[in-house]
């Protein structure tokens, strides 16, 4: 398929005339098409496309039917037949009424050769574009971000199903690519164990005959990869994924001895779930839990602006691996902003994303001001607010000391590492001043000996102290009030556009369904600012009404 651009037309004459007819009081698409235009153009993709072959259905109305379908929650085959039938669907691609529209599998094509190409981004950024040219949007406003978890589109798959699924998987690949190969090497009772789907209830239920059964699995599986790696064998065979994927989940589950292969336990050693493979069929969904939530797929973070006298536009999508904290995310997050030219001046978040490494780049690397409450100090007493929390010492940073609530000094202060390599200063009060200290059960447990304390280095810990009495202001609480916005786009994203599942395999199509999603969120918020419609305010219960009527 090669790419000629052309001019753009107009919408047909016959089209406009019965889609004002159609639609007297106006439609979203139509008002769309009027006031951006179409939004898109061929030159924009040239580069995912040869300049030789067959012509290619126009790129620039793909990308605008791929993002309608999102907004209207239709499968491929339902959008290629909005195309062919839908008067406004035709108005916003220019089409005639007459057109019959394409075949469906060009849509997953058109996707695939924008993730190939590293061209997702160009759909929600052509939006932005139009929006800062009409001074919806600009840089240096406020900003606010959050996350929700994403499932992935697979089963979620205990230890022993995922072995015996990689197994299985690993054996449907290769009856394709290599079935005589494959037959000759076969075992009869291999048809038995790995012919069907593996389910939990139908295997052994006791637990040695699944430390049996397992194990089992894991003899098949090491035999067909020593079969596949032997000198004899065509080297292609090892190329093939899933034969690879085969081979990293035996690394991850099973370990060999001089004479037998074992099922590996936590004694032996699993993998972390950021490297674990929960499923043959998406190696790169991890399980991840927060809080009483556990899934297996991925996280999204979503960014958006929130100026009062602007629409609030998505201006960045973030799509990671499940396990990724969200303050992994928020660098990756403020580096694609300033590549756009769209740095908050402030950017409000929730607790996950702000720790003192975060608060401090923010402003020293971006000149952004994080506004978001910091972690509670954990420890039994800042929890329980009783006794001496650690935010009651005093640090003197020139001379190297901390003093406590009573007026005692620290006796030393020394510069250690964290078991992770984290850079830290442990101070120790003398334990001599400890024991006899009236304030002794204020400070340690009963059974302690001496006061400890570990700081951070000093400009983190100055950023941090700053960053906790800021929370105490009014002002503070004042500005943070936006943040909750960011909760509301969420609750859109998932209810009206289903963000919380991936419709493909990957992350890199996960990425681009979400793209997808809140550039379909934000033409549906640009409709609302043409036509004045206000913004919904947070629904309060019928209760909550009656017993506060001031602030219903």
């Amino acid at each position: 398929m090669s790419l000629q651009p052309k001019e753009m037309a107009p919408v047909p004459e016959e089209t406009v005339r019965i889609a004002r007819a159609a639609f007297p009081k106006g439609n979203a698409w139509l008002s769309l098409r009027d006031e951006l235009g179409t939004i898109y153009s061929d030159e924009m993709f040239v580069g995912l496309y040869p300049s030789r072959g067959q012509p290619a259905e126009a790129p620039w109305r793909l990308a605008l039917v791929v993002v309608m379908q999102f907004a209207d929650g239709l499968s491929d085959r339902q959008a290629a037949e909005a195309v062919r039938s839908r008067i406004d669907w035709k108005y916003l691609l220019g089409l005639e009424l007459s057109d019959p529209g394409f075949d469906s599998t060009v849509l997953s094509e058109f996707r695939t050769r924008l993730v190939e190409g590293s061209a997702e981004r160009r759909l929600l950024d052509a939006i932005l574009d139009l929006c800062r040219a009409r001074k919806w949007l600009a840089a240096r406003g406020r900003q606010r971000t959050d996350s929700t978890h994403v499932l992935g589109m697979i089963r979620a798959l205990y230890r022993l199903d995922c072995a015996g699924e990689t197994m299985r998987h690993a054996l449907d690949s290769l009856a394709v690519s290599a079935p005589d190969w494959l037959r000759r090497l076969s075992p009869p009772e291999w048809l038995e164990r790995y012919g069907r789907r593996f389910d939990d209830y139908r295997l052994p239920k006791s637990r040695d005959e699944r430390q049996a059964y397992a194990e089992q699995i894991g003899a098949d599986g090491h035999a067909l990869l020593d079969a596949i790696y032997a000198y004899e064998t065509e080297p292609w065979l090892r190329h093939i994924p899933a034969v690879e994927i085969m081979r990293q989940v035996w690394v991850q589950q099973f370990y060999r001895s001089e004479a037998d292969i074992h099922w590996r336990t936590e004694a032996e050693g699993v993998p972390p779930s950021a490297l674990f493979i929960a499923s043959p069929y998406d190696p790169e969904a991890h399980l991840a839990k927060k809080r009483s939530i556990s899934w297996i797929g991925y996280k999204v973070h979503l960014t958006e602006s929130c100026e009062d006298d602007q629409p609030h536009l998505i201006t960045h999508v973030e799509t990671t691996a499940a396990p990724v904290a969200d303050s992994d995310a928020l660098e990756p997050i403020h580096d694609a902003l300033a590549a756009d030219n769209l740095l908050p001046a402030v950017h409000l978040t929730d607790t996950g994303y702000v720790d003192a490494k975060r608060l401090l780049s923010s402003r020293t690397r971006y000149d952004i001001d994080l506004l978001g409450p910091t972690r509670g100090d954990y420890h039994r007493r800042g929890r329980e607010n009783k006794g001496f929390a650690a935010q009651d010492f005093t640090i003197d940073w020139e001379r190297r000391q901390v003093i406590c609530p009573a007026g005692q000094t620290s006796a030393n202060w020394f510069p250690m590492q964290e078991p992770r390599g984290k850079p830290v200063i442990r101070v120790n009060f003398a334990s001599s001043t400890c024991r006899i200290c009236p304030h002794r059960l204020d400070c340690i447990d009963a059974d302690g000996v001496r006061r400890t304390l570990t700081l951070q280095m000093p400009e983190l810990q100055i950023a941090l102290q700053v960053a906790r009495q800021r929370e105490k202001t009014a002002e503070f609480r004042k500005q943070y009030g936006k943040r909750a916005g960011i909760e509301g786009t969420i609750s859109q994203a998932v209810r009206a556009f289903d963000l919380r599942r991936s419709r493909y395999i990957g992350l890199a199509k996960t990425h681009l369904q979400h793209l997808l999603i809140a550039a379909a969120i934000d033409l549906s918020r640009i409709y609302c600012w043409l036509i004045d419609e206000p913004r919904a305010q947070t629904r309060r219960s019928a209760f909550t009404a009656l017993m506060m009527p001031e602030t219903a």
